[in-house]
This record gives C-alpha cells, sequence and structure tokens, in this order.
C-alpha cells in the first residue's frame, strides 16, 4: 500500500471513529447510573446464529423439494424458537442497572481497578451477563434484588487523570444464537500518580531559598499562641493562669524551627519534569513511611509541612496533576 492510500485510509478511520463517538455520546449519553432500556440496546445474530438460520434455510429448500411435512414442521418449529429466542436474550438485559463506585489511585505502570455494581431494577434475573472493555472482561448473574460489584482492570500509563472510556455489556443467554449488546458511560476516572523512581535531594546544590520560606512545626522552644483545651492534652501547657483568671482552660502551644532538609524541593532535584516528580513521590513515600512531616516545593507551588495520611495524598495529587491544571487545588 502507497504512503497516499494509507493516509487516506487513516483518514476515513479517524472520520468514522468521531462521527461514530459522536453519535454514541448522542444515543448513550454519560450518567454515574444507567438502566438498560429497549433504546439503549442492540441486538444482532452470532457465528452461531448465521449458521442456525443457514440451517433453517436448507431444511426449507429440502422441504420444499421433497415435500416432506416432517421437515416442514421441524423447519417452522426450530424457525419459533429462534423468534422466541429474539425476546428472552433481549429482555435479559432489559432493566439491568449499572453504577459507578469508583477507583483507587494507582502508580504509573500500574493496572487500575475500577468497581460497577450490577442491580436488577424491577428485581429479575439477568444470566450470563459480560462486562468488559479491551483486556479485560468479567461474567456475572444477577439475580433478585442483591447488587453484585464487580471489578474491571486496564492498564495506567500516564500520570494524570486516567479515562477508561465507555464499557461494554452484552449477552448471549440463553442459546448464543443472538448477541444483545450496548455500550454505556459511567464516567468512570482514576487518578495515576507518578512512578516512583529511587533517589536523594542533593543538599549541596540547594540554592538560596526566599525569605519566610522555612517554616515552623510543632517543638517545644517558641511559644506561638493558645488554643482550648482538648481531652489529652499534656498538664503542665495548660496555661493556669487564665483559668485562674476564669478564661477557661487554654493549652499553650510551642513551635520550633523547621530545618531545610525537611522540604522537597524541586530545586534540589535533576533531570527533566517527569523525572523530578517521579523523584520527588518517592520521596513522599519514604518520609510517610519513616513517619517524618515533611512539606513540598514545586515552581509557583508551595505545599506546608505536615504529615499523615491526608497529607501524603495531597502531596501524591498534586505531583500527579502538576502540569496538567492551570492550578493545583488547596486544601
Amino acid at each position: 500500500m502507497s504512503t497516499l492510500s494509507l493516509t487516506k485510509t487513516l483518514g476515513i478511520r479517524r472520520r468514522w471513529g468521531a462521527f461514530y463517538d459522536g453519535w454514541l455520546r448522542r444515543r448513550l449519553p454519560p450518567s454515574d447510573r444507567i438502566i438498560l432500556e429497549q433504546r439503549r440496546l442492540f441486538i444482532f445474530p452470532t457465528r452461531r446464529g448465521f449458521f442456525f438460520m443457514l440451517t433453517l434455510l436448507v431444511m426449507l429448500l429440502t422441504a420444499i423439494n421433497y415435500q416432506n411435512n416432517l421437515v416442514y414442521g421441524m423447519t417452522f418449529w426450530l424457525s419459533m424458537v429462534f423468534i422466541v429466542t429474539v425476546h428472552f436474550t433481549h429482555g435479559n438485559l432489559m432493566g439491568l442497572v449499572l453504577q459507578k463506585r469508583g477507583g483507587l489511585p494507582v502508580f504509573a505502570g500500574q493496572r487500575a481497578e475500577f468497581v460497577i455494581r450490577l442491580l436488577s431494577g424491577k428485581g429479575q434475573g439477568h444470566r450470563s451477563v459480560r462486562i468488559s472493555w479491551e483486556g479485560s472482561d468479567v461474567f456475572s448473574d444477577v439475580c433478585g434484588e442483591q447488587p453484585i460489584d464487580v471489578s474491571l482492570f486496564q492498564p495506567a500509563g500516564q500520570r494524570g487523570w486516567h479515562y477508561p472510556g465507555r464499557i461494554k455489556v452484552e449477552s448471549t443467554y440463553p442459546l448464543g444464537l443472538l448477541r444483545c449488546w450496548t455500550f454505556v458511560d459511567l464516567g468512570l476516572r482514576t487518578l495515576v500518580w507518578p512512578k516512583p523512581v529511587p533517589c536523594t535531594l542533593d543538599q549541596s546544590s540547594r540554592r538560596e531559598q526566599p525569605a519566610g520560606a522555612v517554616g515552623h512545626g510543632p517543638g517545644d522552644d517558641d511559644l506561638s499562641g493558645f488554643r482550648p483545651y482538648q481531652v489529652g492534652d499534656s498538664l503542665r501547657s495548660i496555661d493556669w493562669r487564665a483559668y485562674a483568671r476564669e478564661q477557661g482552660l487554654l493549652t499553650r502551644q510551642f513551635h520550633s524551627p523547621v530545618s531545610d532538609h525537611r522540604w522537597l524541593d524541586w530545586s534540589l532535584v535533576e533531570g527533566d519534569r517527569e523525572s523530578r516528580l517521579s523523584c520527588l513521590c518517592f520521596l513522599v513515600l519514604e518520609y510517610h513511611g519513616s513517619g517524618d512531616e515533611y512539606g513540598l516545593r514545586l515552581p509557583g507551588y508551595q505545599l506546608d509541612i505536615a504529615g499523615g495520611d491526608r497529607h501524603r495524598d495531597h502531596a501524591l495529587r498534586t505531583l500527579a496533576l502538576y502540569g496538567l491544571e492551570t492550578k493545583v487545588s488547596k486544601r
């Protein structure tokens, strides 16, 4: 195939793909909860169904040629079976409800898991329902009003938001002669963190930080203020003078200067943007695993020093979306 012919072929495929996607969006709009109804379902014979129809045609021609009533009867009876199968195959997906259950964040290069809940909107059974997209599928029976959660997996490539696309729902129940299917868009997405790459901060190349860049953390050096007493506070930290003046129980708060080594700084990491983000991702996990508090400095953004799971998740989210959104959301 010449280069010109290949270019035309690719252009036709792109135009057809854009037209088909637009038609699907209009016919099957996205939603967090989708009920399969008649306008959403398509039905067509399978290969086995086409072979079955070809067999009926041969039987009909045989009956006409030999004027055999028994063959006539068998042909018409099997034809009625095929027609009734259309009703059962189509009805097997009618009323099926699909709900988005979400997906957990993963690191780039891992497989993302998406959980989908299946239940019957009318309390009827749905047999041998196949939920799939390319590379992952699962078969399930939905009986009665008991919901069922199924998981689909898809490789997550680059950092940022990962959208798996439309899910194919299909069934060939009960005889496999016809396939009833549809495509649903539940708005599934998951956050992909940068792939952690082992590294260390280059403290020797530290640039001078701007005034006020060094923060403060919990400690015993300087009195920073007061807050209402909370159960579990040390009795030594209570301001008994304020209590004597009938100002209530107040707890003294102390802070110590925070050393620079607790800052994960963009300027202390070498490489391109993706390499730096991968390195900082590794350091976030290292600091969190050792129980240390840390802060994150990126060009145009700073995450204050803190600790805990929520702080780790916020730092990883910041790294995952850095440069991909116009503004990194703050807590």
